[in-house]
């Protein structure tokens, strides 16, 4: 772990943080660190970076060390080459890379808050490493694996990028390289709820990194992994379940809580679950930062 300039990485987004690369067994990853006491590891998703949570991570650092990466194959991480079982962008692999990285900070045990494509990495990684994860909130999803086993039309039409990226190399990057910012936009736009969530300094990290194919390609691989290997994976731990506490935090006017028992879903994946619904769309964090930093300082806190 070796500390670096922060320079093109989001300015003043996180001013009062530090600028840190960590080598995850060959493979760079990225991050910001600020804060002190108990260490809490911040994962985004899809098509965001670490940016999305500069508004709740000052917050938190009042009281924890606060990590927030980029996963690999997003923003300035590495996008190592892909494979064709999708092993290298599954989130056994993407929860790999964060223990390493919470190691080399001197962590063995951490808290994980992920949204989106972060909550599935904490979840995977809560059930390979339970003896570093000491409690897990999800934000706005529900396992992967109800989603596939039970999706119906409107769960398909309102996630359709679930079945759209997953299609074969190289479907999905070129129609989306030929205007990723118009498709960054839209996707930002279709499952937000409230038009000036996006600050103008977060919207340019998420264009500055969504820009570059290798991104591209990576993001698609992230989703081709859960349809393939993660999905192995899940149904080979089916009968294990989450053991520290679980907080799930929705968007009460976002899909999963329209289509989802979000509760009790997760009660089937863990043996300690509580959360709620927070006034907002998908992205938490960026759409009701304030409820969002309480509920979580509260979760973490107890």
């Amino acid at each position: 772990m070796r500390e670096v300039a922060a320079s093109g990485r989001g300015g003043d987004l996180f001013a009062d943080f530090e600028d840190l690369v960590a080598d995850a067994d060959g493979t760079i990853i990225r991050a910001v660190k600020g804060g002190s006491g108990p260490p809490v590891l911040l994962l985004h998703g899809y098509p965001q970076t670490h940016a999305m949570w500069h508004k709740v991570a000052p917050v938190l650092a009042e009281r924890f060390t606060v990590v927030a990466p980029d996963l690999r194959g997003y923003g300035d991480s590495a996008k190592p080459p892909s494979d064709p079982a999708h092993e290298t962008y599954c989130k056994r692999t993407t929860a790999s890379d964060q223990v390493r990285v919470m190691a080399g900070l001197g962590f063995e045990t951490f808290f994980v808050v992920g949204h989106d494509r972060g909550g599935r990495v904490g979840h995977r990684m809560a059930l390979d490493h339970p003896e570093r994860v000491t409690k897990l909130a999800v934000l706005d999803i529900v396992p992967t694996h109800k989603i596939f086993s039970t999706v119906n039309q409107a769960v398909a039409t309102g996630y359709y990028h679930w079945f759209f990226l997953i299609q074969p190399f190289d479907l999905p990057e070129r129609m989306i390289g030929a205007d990723p910012e118009y498709y960054l936009r839209r996707k930002l736009a279709q499952w937000g709820d409230v038009s000036d969530a996006f600050t103008d300094e977060a919207m340019a990290e998420y264009l500055r990194c969504f820009r570059d194919p290798a991104t591209i390609h990576a993001s698609c691989e992230d989703y081709r992994a859960a349809a393939s290997i993660d999905l192995a994976h899940d149904e080979a731990d089916m009968d294990h379940k989450v053991a520290c506490p679980l907080l799930a935090l929705w968007g009460q006017r976002g899909l999963m809580g329209r289509h989802f028992d979000v509760l009790a879903t997760w009660r089937e994946r863990a043996t300690d679950v509580r959360g709620r619904a927070l006034p907002c769309g998908h992205f938490l964090a960026e759409e009701a930062p304030g409820e969002t930093a309480d509920e979580l300082l509260r979760f973490l806190g107890e």
